[in-house]
């Protein structure tokens, strides 16, 4: 009899040792509250978007022989800034360094040869 006491307090025990504390609880609830509200806006908002997909294709469709030449319009005028300010800046930048190559501030640790002295060869 005594036995099964034992086990019983040391199963007990080890139940008690295992338990979750009250502040693991309220993290567990907390989150699991936090997780189950943002699947409901996600599912809320992916529902929205359907709809909103769903009404506005006709009128896609509808205006599509405007919108598609526009937006290619604009498309290749983004294309064409981006490129001249790419050019621009690979410009500024070669610039800048012939003109310091020039005035000798390139730099060439001393003693070493200059780059551009193994193209003379």
């Amino acid at each position: 009899m005594s036995n099964d006491r034992n086990k019983r307090e040391t199963i007990t025990r080890r139940l008690n040792s295992s338990a979750p504390s009250p502040r693991q609880t309220a993290k567990f609830l907390t989150a699991t509250t936090l997780g189950a509200m943002f699947l409901f806006l996600s599912r809320l908002t992916f529902t929205g978007t359907v709809i909103a997909l769903v009404m506005a294709t006709p009128l896609t469709v509808l205006f599509s022989p405007v919108a598609v030449p526009a937006w290619l319009a604009i498309l290749l005028v983004t294309t064409r800034f981006l490129f001249s300010g790419g050019c621009g800046v690979a410009v500024i930048t070669a610039s800048s360094w012939v003109h310091n190559y020039v005035q000798g501030k390139h730099n060439t640790p001393p003693g070493a040869a200059d780059p551009l002295e193994y193209s003379r060869i």
